[in-house]
């Protein structure tokens, strides 16, 4: 019975030690963007119900931001108020977004953070005032051998 209880044991610590680690930060910002396929799309303009061609024009959201980023170790690897302000420094003012989807949007931060943080896991979902978004994991053990 004591050997089934330090195997157990055993196999916490070790889940423990090999865990990854993320922290992760949100913040937002008020941004501009619109969906220029959604004027001529006809799955998109459809005149009933489920008709979007309104986002072909630009229009307002506040974009919610949340980012995950890996961290080696659980004191302060990366300090995540400084991560936040570092983060909410890169988007001054009202966003003007084009016609970047929040996909673009993550594609886009994620090569930022990945400049000035290299070889760590990213998790980043952007929403449109809170309600509907994207979330992509930029995974980096997929390029480690």
């Amino acid at each position: 019975m004591e050997q089934v209880i330090q195997a157990q044991l055993e196999k916490i610590l070790s889940i423990k030690n090999n865990a990854r680690r993320m922290i992760w930060v949100t913040f937002h910002r008020e941004g501009i963007h619109s969906y220029p396929a959604a004027l001529t799309d006809p799955s998109l303009l459809t005149d009933d119900e489920y008709d979007v061609s309104f986002l072909g024009h630009p229009h307002r959201h506040i974009f919610h931001f949340t980012v995950g980023i890996q961290v080696f170790h659980n004191d302060r690897d990366i300090e995540f108020i400084q991560f936040k302000r570092w983060l909410e420094s890169l988007y001054r003012g009202t966003l003007e977004l084009n016609n970047k989807s929040c996909e673009m949007i993550s594609d886009d931060l994620y090569f930022m953070i990945a400049s000035r943080y290299p070889d760590r896991n990213v998790e980043i979902t952007v929403s449109e005032d809170g309600e509907n978004g994207a979330t992509i994991k930029y995974d980096t053990t997929l390029f480690k051998r």
